[in-house]
């Protein structure tokens, strides 16, 4: 099903609906996680949605902005999002506190391609706030852990206090159903006991990769895609198996507002997840 459909099939794309805060707390200095519940239970079991998608998120009076979604489909009844503060709209859902509505609109976009990365090895390749919505599709896997190889997490962060989801992933290592590699550019509390340096130099710590049987999972900071693209391509991934979740100016999230628009391409409808493939062939995407 494609994103127009996905569209097509709501009530109402345009509506928000009322969603309680569940849970809130920091991650890090600017970034803040919120559980959330639509106030109306029977929405709140029933929103469907896939791993990859992002959401609309409104504050009366302040306006909305596009997130992704950091929970999995396969836990319903609570979304979840992680957001950093940097403008109107976070600055307002930064100042609410847990009982306190916003309001929902979604899903919107693509998710990742699940079918087609059932019964392969999955290697994830997450830095800063790319950690949010790849959190979606690895607790999927997780979830349903028969249906996937070997998983391999590689996450990066500048320093330990910046690393989203931090403990989460700590407590990930010790679970014998994955490798899960963390590293900081730079250490300055002296006793961060992970690997040290950019994402790609986890790379050598990954196992044997069997490019054919591989689908790699990127998201991070724009400056990170090359360098982790090179690294994936020289183990050989083929490109239509590298895939990556992108966002860019989205507004409306139903191709109307023409904001997030490549050529003939809207990053809300047909994205925000691509292949490398898909990326070959656009401008400026990243």
């Amino acid at each position: 099903m494609n994103g127009t459909e996905k569209i097509i099939n709501q009530v109402n794309p345009y509506k928000p609906e009322p969603a309680r805060i569940v849970r809130a707390y920091d991650l890090t200095d600017d970034v803040r996680f919120f559980q959330v519940r639509f106030a109306d239970m029977d929405l709140a079991l029933s929103f469907k949605y896939e791993a990859g998608q992002f959401a609309m998120i409104s504050v009366l009076g302040a306006g909305e902005a596009p997130f992704s979604i950091s929970s999995t489909p396969s836990r319903p009844g609570l979304l979840e999002f992680c957001i950093r503060k940097t403008g109107v709209v976070t600055d307002a859902i930064f100042r609410l506190k847990e009982n306190d509505f916003i309001g929902v609109r979604g899903p919107y976009g693509t998710g990742f391609p699940i079918e087609m990365m059932k019964g392969r090895d999955i290697l994830f390749v997450m830095g800063g706030l790319g950690a949010a919505p790849l959190r979606s599709v690895l607790l999927y896997c997780l979830d349903d852990r028969d249906h996937f190889g070997r998983i391999s997490v590689l996450h990066g962060a500048k320093r330990p206090a910046e690393m989203i989801f931090r403990d989460e992933f700590l407590h990930l290592k010790k679970r014998s159903d994955l490798d899960c590699y963390l590293s900081v550019d730079k250490d300055d509390t002296g006793e961060w006991t992970e690997n040290t340096g950019v994402v790609t130099t986890l790379f050598p710590k990954v196992k044997t990769i069997v490019p054919e049987n591989t689908a790699a999972v990127v998201c991070g900071p724009p400056i990170m895609y090359k360098f982790v693209i090179n690294e994936l391509i020289k183990l050989n991934i083929p490109k239509d198996q590298i895939l990556m979740t992108l966002e860019r100016r989205m507004k409306c999230g139903v191709g109307k507002c023409g904001h997030c628009a490549i050529d003939y391409i809207y990053t809300c409808i047909d994205g925000p997840v691509f292949t490398y493939w898909d990326v070959l062939h656009m401008r400026e995407l990243i």
